[in-house]
């Protein structure tokens, strides 16, 4: 059904979240993502610290996402972080690199819409 099929994107977004909370915390200064982020390993260490802290509210996006999932009526909290994740898609894809709005954004949006169509049924 849509409901269990808009939980299931939330997970996936959620997961989507730990992938950017251990890239941003533990892999920024790699040489791989200095590479796939056009950064100097100079640019890396001093952008290190913002990136940990970015990557912390990623990890806290996650956890609500996967609170949301497996909440008894977590109908309200899933709309409530995937449209934090949305709007937080938006602001990176506007203000930093447009892609954010595909990889972060754009997923968040199929998801809130799947869940939206399974409101009703199972635990709106």
């Amino acid at each position: 059904t849509m409901g269990v099929l808009g939980t299931l994107m939330v997970l996936i977004v959620g997961l989507l979240h730990v992938g950017f909370m251990i890239l941003e915390m533990f892999l920024w200064q790699e040489p791989s993502v200095i590479v796939r982020f056009g950064m100097t390993p100079e640019q890396a260490a001093a952008s290190a610290k913002l990136a940990a802290n970015q990557g912390l509210y990623n990890g806290l996006l996650a956890a609500g996402l996967f609170w949301s999932a497996f909440a008894r009526d977590g109908y309200r909290l899933k709309v409530f972080f995937l449209t934090c994740v949305i709007l937080a898609g938006i602001f990176g894809a506007l203000t930093a690199k447009i892609s954010i709005l595909y990889v972060q954004a754009a997923p968040a949006a199929l998801a809130l819409l799947l869940v939206w169509l399974g409101a009703g049924r199972e635990d709106a």
